[in-house]
């Protein structure tokens, strides 16, 4: 079982910048790899960013590639999203999540993911 607090979320202005964090409680966090996805009032949930467990692997969504990074910290047992240059469109409950690979490898598909946080609400004004 892996418990999962995202934290960081809140009001910015169009064309600023955020960074969450998502602390996960286990002993073996560098076994997950780790994903964020997003969802707006009246969409479905959609992926946004992926990270290995070595970090050496990462994948994107298109709409966030270029202005998100997504790294993690297994020291630490956190998996960060640096969110620049943000848009109204990128207005979300943000989640984070884990899955536990066979390998070192990402995934975008939500199915894969085993472990989901609560959210944390990101709102960008115009």
């Amino acid at each position: 079982q892996v418990h999962l607090v995202e934290s960081g979320g809140g009001l910015v202005q169009s064309g600023g910048s955020l960074t969450l964090s998502c602390l996960a409680s286990t002993r073996t966090f560098n076994a997950y790899s780790m994903g964020w996805f997003r969802q707006a009032p009246g969409k479905e949930r959609e992926f946004v960013a992926s990270i290995s467990w070595s970090g050496r692997n990462t994948d994107y969504a298109d709409s966030v590639k270029g202005r998100f990074t997504i790294s993690r910290v297994n020291a630490k047992n956190t998996v960060y999203l640096q969110m620049l240059s943000l848009k109204p469109e990128d207005t979300a409950v943000y989640y984070c999540a884990a899955d536990l690979p066979l390998d070192d490898s990402v995934t975008a598909f939500i199915g894969e993911y085993d472990y989901w946080g609560q959210g944390t609400q990101v709102t960008v004004s115009s």
